[in-house]
């Protein structure tokens, strides 16, 4: 009896530690059966069992209970009426062209292996060294509400917040890119949104541009194949595309490929599954980030890099630079750097996952970072498109914040923190402003690369043999490929198969026959609804009309 005496105590202890009593048991089983992001506000309702405080105008003026209501006064005397309305209006910045549909994380990262050899940069070197990161998982196409489930290209970028500026790391979860020369971008992004017509997406665009464009045959195969539904964010690995130069302390120069490989396993969905997933969770990525960080799950990436040394790039046989490709076995080696880890979400996504900004030309000492045109054309256009969002003073919103910022900006729309406070406007100057630094490493030498225009479809073939390894993969590349081709305007559907026969005689024949076999299935049938039907009856009973259209009340009127 003591015994269950003391298990009851222990168990009321427990109960009312969650914030709960004994007769509120139906919660506890409530915690039990409810994933974490369904949690929150009852989480924060037992962190904060009072009120956090008095209601307040944006102005800070106290707002009384009366003037939570419009009815029957005047509403445009009503303070927190017009502050509430007048911020709704305005309360989202534009949405971003592509990348828009993401979820936002914290972490850090730890340096595992000694790279001072490569690259002296702080935030990669001393074993055991911890740097702050903010990571923000995105996919390509989908507008905000999107589904994280389409077949596209999945973006990873990583902030690394290091004692030498942040540097940021732009990655995809497939090695390359779509294209190489920066002034197809645009049109590229054109082709895969909507026609602005009936504002839907149209596969004529993009199988038109994309046979006029065989560059971005590569990138294409890799989003229809079965990479391009990864399950989840976190079982997927993340490539920075470009080729970075760095350097280590003596000036000697390496150039790599940033690669993240994650320590979940590589996992992806196939197309049925992940369109039954949609249905009934159209965020199912972000889900999964929220809780398994909740739960203390933290996902975690090795980040590792492929190096080549200055005379490695002049005695191989074809361009390292190349965003289109992947480099051979045998002319590189693979040197693991550290580990990243996401353990926090953040405490309000909006401020994070929105208001991140990123920018590839956000390097430090040590990584000079890439020479090729696209990646130059890239420095330019992040910052134009935050500036845009965000205004000019994107860098000084908290999560773009680094650890450390002396500059000679001034003003310009909020946030504008200290502004630099009394130091001297101008540079140079002999009142003590901030002064450059002389880096003895960096040198003076510049790598011209030159790009080919020639179509070369040895990276694709490469693909269909070799990364995908089964058959099955093979033919699930060609049953991804083949509906999107039905709506497809025959001249394109010629073109496209001319490309993918030239790749892999088999992957041009099978989808020449799958696509036979759409074309032959019958136009789907109307779904099955729910109709309503109005009962006519019961409202002639309510207001019975008379032969010449009028009612009785009608009839009333009139005679008067």
């Amino acid at each position: 009896m003591k015994t269950a005496g003391a298990c009851g105590c222990l168990l009321f202890l427990i109960i009312q530690a969650l914030g709960v009593f004994s007769s509120d048991i139906d919660y506890i089983e409530y915690l039990n059966r409810t994933d974490p992001t369904k949690i929150q506000l009852y989480e924060f309702r037992r962190e904060h069992p009072n009120p956090i405080g008095i209601l307040t105008t944006s102005a800070g003026k106290i707002v009384e209970i009366r003037e939570t209501k419009t009815l029957n006064s005047e509403p445009y005397d009503n303070s927190y009426f017009v502050d509430l309305l007048t911020h709704w209006h305005a309360e989202r910045v534009p949405e971003r062209i592509i990348y828009a549909k993401a979820a936002g994380a914290f972490g850090y990262f730890e340096v595992t292996n000694d790279v001072s050899k490569y690259t002296k940069a702080e935030v990669f070197n001393g074993v055991g060294k911890k740097t702050p990161v903010m990571v923000r998982v995105s996919t390509m196409l989908q507008n905000r509400g999107g589904t994280d489930l389409a077949r596209e290209s999945k973006g990873f970028s990583v902030k690394f917040y290091t004692k030498e500026g942040n540097l940021d790391l732009l990655c995809l979860n497939m090695p390359v890119f779509f294209l190489n020369d920066p002034i197809d971008f645009p049109s590229l992004i054109h082709a895969l949104k909507r026609n602005p017509k009936p504002h839907l997406y149209d596969f004529n665009m993009v199988y038109d541009l994309l046979t006029k464009r065989p560059f971005s045959l590569y990138g294409y195969l890799w989003t229809m194949s079965d990479f391009g539904i990864p399950n989840t964010y976190r079982r997927m690995d993340a490539f920075a595309i470009h080729t970075y130069e760095i350097n280590n302390k003596f000036g000697d120069r390496y150039f790599v490929k940033f690669n993240f490989r994650t320590e979940q396993g590589i996992e992806n969905l196939p197309s049925d599954v992940a369109e039954k997933i949609t249905v009934r969770d159209p965020d199912y990525y972000k889900r999964d980030l929220y809780n398994v960080i909740e739960k203390k799950q933290f996902p975690s990436w090795i980040l590792e890099m492929d190096v080549m040394s200055l005379d490695d790039i002049k005695n191989i046989d074809y361009n390292p630079f190349d965003v289109g490709r992947i480099w051979k076995n045998g002319t590189y080696c693979t040197v693991p750097i550290g580990r990243l880890v996401l353990n926090r979400n953040p405490e309000n996504a909006y401020r994070v996952a929105e208001r991140v900004a990123f920018n590839p030309a956000n390097l430090v000492p040590g990584i000079p970072g890439p020479q090729d045109l696209l990646f130059k054309a890239r420095r330019q256009s992040y910052r134009e498109a935050q500036i845009y969002r965000l205004g000019v003073n994107y860098n000084k919103i908290m999560v773009n914040a680094p650890l450390y910022s002396k500059v000679y900006n001034r003003d310009g729309v909020a946030p504008v923190r200290d502004n630099m406070k009394d130091a001297p406007i101008y540079y140079p100057n002999s009142f003590s402003g901030p002064v450059p630094y002389v880096d003895p490493g960096q040198s003076n030498e510049k790598l011209i690369i030159y790009e080919s225009n020639a179509v070369d479809l040895e990276q694709p073939a490469l693909f269909y043999n070799k990364i995908l390894r089964t058959d099955e993969e093979r033919t699930r590349l060609a049953k991804n490929i083949a509906p999107t081709l039905v709506g497809v305007y025959p001249e394109i559907q010629k073109r496209l198969m001319r490309l993918l026969t030239l790749i892999d005689h088999r992957l041009g024949k099978d989808v020449e026959v799958l696509l036979a076999k759409e074309l032959k299935k019958p136009h789907p049938k109307p779904p099955k609804v729910l109709s309503y039907s109005r009962n006519l009856k019961s409202q002639q009973e309510f207001c019975p009309m008379k032969p010449d259209g009028h009612n009785n009340e009608d009839k009333a009127i009139d005679r008067e």
